[in-house]
């Protein structure tokens, strides 16, 4: 017995030191992917989109763009014009405007393929074409078409016993003279473009600054203060106040959707915004605030893009 016990005690001890360690669990990954920083929202960019830059305001980008800074606004949410930040990016079209984007779209290539259709025991030249949406399908057979008659009949038989009759001509009615109208312009009118607009001269005082690519963004009017200030065409007063730096009192009226047309300096305002005026209409009267001498300064602008007034005015 004691031999027994002896030799199973080993056993035993063996079994014990010979049991696998626990498994452990390395957590570093799940660590990791917790700490992983979440990547930022990327904000909308290209045309279409404007970045605000230092010291820009809602009105300046508005003008720049050729819109107006309430639309823009509300393309934008925003309830205060004002609020606007350095790196902002707005959007300056209409959302329902199209933008270049540069995708290119494809359109599926449309077949309608020829079958015919006809039984085994059918002969060719019965078989009749199945009807498709195909308009270059031949549906009649080229030979040409000829009324029946006893002279077409001996014809195709070739039998030569009747003389075929000459084809029947038919005088052709003379030709009616044209009636020419005694009031009848002698040039038509030319159709003018969609947005064209027929300019007036803005004020009665001499020219001092002519426009410039690098300088004057329009044409400076000198005058004293109290003169009247024209609107140079029919439209809708988009601002009125002195809100863009530089400027002074000013108003700006929206045409269409191409051109704009900006009178700053002015000493007193007399539209509000989204009236409608017509043109030729007193809206201001000139004056100096923001400026260093009484003058009108006058801008139109295309598509926001500050263009020679004079190239668009009548001539003198």
């Amino acid at each position: 017995m004691i031999r027994f016990t002896v030799l199973i005690l080993p056993l035993l001890l063996a079994g014990c030191f010979s049991q696998p360690p626990a498994p452990t669990v390395d957590r570093s990954t799940s660590n990791a992917s917790r700490s992983a920083p979440v990547s930022p929202v990327q904000q909308p960019s290209g045309p279409g989109y404007y970045t605000v830059k230092r010291g820009e305001t809602l009105y300046r980008i508005a003008l720049e763009h050729g819109q107006d800074y309430k639309d823009v606004a509300a393309w934008n949410n925003l309830a205060n014009p004002s609020s606007i930040k350095e790196g902002q990016v707005l959007r300056v079209v209409p959302p329902g405007a199209v933008e270049n984007t540069g995708a290119v779209v494809s359109k599926p290539v449309s077949s309608s393929p020829v079958v015919e259709t006809r039984s085994l025991d059918q002969p060719p030249s019965a078989q009749q074409p199945v009807a498709t949406s195909n308009s270059n399908l031949k549906r009649e057979p080229r030979v040409g078409k000829e009324p029946y008659s006893d002279e077409a009949y001996a014809r195709l038989n070739k039998t030569g016993d009747l003389p075929a009759k000459p084809a029947e001509t038919r005088p052709e009615p003379a030709p009616t003279p044209a009636v020419v109208p005694a009031s009848a312009p002698a040039t038509p009118a030319v159709a003018a473009g969609p947005d064209d607009v027929p300019w007036l001269w803005p004020s009665a005082g001499k020219v001092v600054a002519p426009f410039s690519e690098s300088g004057n963004k329009g044409l400076d009017f000198g005058g004293k203060a109290g003169d009247t200030v024209l609107a140079a065409g029919e439209g809708k007063v988009v601002y009125a106040g002195a809100g863009l730096r530089g400027y002074g009192e000013l108003v700006i009226i929206k045409h269409n959707a191409t051109f704009l047309s900006a009178y700053a300096h002015n000493r007193k305002i007399l539209v509000k915004e989204g009236q409608t005026v017509s043109r030729g209409q007193k809206i201001a009267e000139m004056g100096s605030t923001d400026a260093d001498s009484v003058k009108l300064h006058f801008e139109i602008r295309k598509q926001g893009k500050p263009v020679d007034p004079a190239q668009y005015l009548p001539k003198k």
